[in-house]
């Protein structure tokens, strides 16, 4: 298949260009840029996208979206996050809508802030809405991606976990502190943690490519989620360092702000597969343990498709 990724030079995406290159797709990254620039191909702020983009495209995927947790919820970076991933699927979908020949398939990325703050429940793509400001932006994100299912094409949101990946944005800010032995669970580490590994994130996007049946929200996650004290344990123990030292919740509060620490540090989602595994994808990584000692024992090797 020929494959465009949207967002294809960030973490995920250049995972999902190496293992679906290796899994014998045509892939390239859809790159951003001013309409001056010869070698750009699309501007989401600015509404546009260059005409012929996706001619011969087999399946389009939807990456692109500032960071979440990189900064303070401020009004502004609401704002910001909100346009990065609703303003750019619109313009993106809006050009698929317009074409004679439309790429039959559609993989949005998506998030499990859909379901917001669940405690124990456990949740599989039909459960219901939360509430917060992840859980509209989530909405909001998928209703958009959508709509091109109303001129027929198979659309798949992909409700990602935090990845858990040696260079991952998760991990990137978890690992000196733990590294310096100052890793510990945050707030009271009950709550629920649906993770992914980089494996599993290539393999389901794989999996999904080739099984048509699959369509609208999908859980991208392990079977197996973990505590956040569980995952500190894990962590700690893939390290070699102790996990002592908790990070009391109204710690977290002060450093984030409330509402991000409240909706992405702090927030209990037992999110589960269901779609992926009554589909019959084989999880590369299904315990903590297995995909930390992946990313941190030794170097992983690329899934593709089964």
């Amino acid at each position: 298949m020929r494959v465009a990724i949207t967002g294809g030079t960030g973490y995920a995406g250049s995972a999902l260009r190496r293992g679906l290159t290796a899994a014998g797709h045509e892939v390239f990254a859809v790159r951003r840029g001013p309409a001056s620039d010869p070698a750009s191909m699309w501007d989401p702020a600015a509404g546009w996208v260059r005409p012929g983009l996706l001619d011969g495209v087999d399946a389009v995927i939807h990456l692109s979206g500032t960071s979440i947790g990189a900064k303070r919820w401020t009004p502004a970076r609401r704002a910001e996050l909100r346009a990065s991933r609703i303003d750019s699927t619109r313009v993106l979908v809006d050009h698929i809508r317009g074409l004679a020949q439309r790429p039959p398939i559609l993989i949005c990325a998506s998030a499990t802030g859909y379901y917001g703050a669940a405690g124990d429940r456990v949740l599989d793509e039909s459960a219901p809405r939360g509430t917060g400001f992840l859980a509209d932006l989530v909405a909001d994100w998928e209703a958009e991606a959508m709509r091109a299912a109303e001129v027929g094409v198979r659309v798949v949101t992909a409700r990602f976990g935090p990845m858990v990946a040696r260079d991952s944005e998760l991990m990137a800010r978890l690992l000196l502190p733990f590294r310096l032995g100052l890793g510990g669970p945050l707030g009271s580490g009950k709550q629920w943690f649906s993770w992914v590994s980089t494996d599993d994130v290539v393999g389901a996007i794989a999996f999904m490519l080739t099984h048509d049946g699959i369509a609208g929200p999908v859980n991208v996650v392990a079977p197996q989620p973990a505590t956040n004290l569980e995952f500190t344990h894990a962590l700690g123990h893939a390290l070699h360092r102790p996990t002592v030292f908790p990070v009391p919740a109204f710690a977290l509060r002060a450093l984030f702000g409330a509402d991000l620490a409240d909706e992405m540090l702090l927030v209990s989602q037992r999110a589960v597969p269901r779609v992926l595994l009554d589909a019959g994808y084989g999880f590369v990584h299904a315990t903590i343990e297995d995909a930390l000692e992946a990313e941190l024992g030794q170097q992983a090797m690329p899934a593709v498709a089964r």
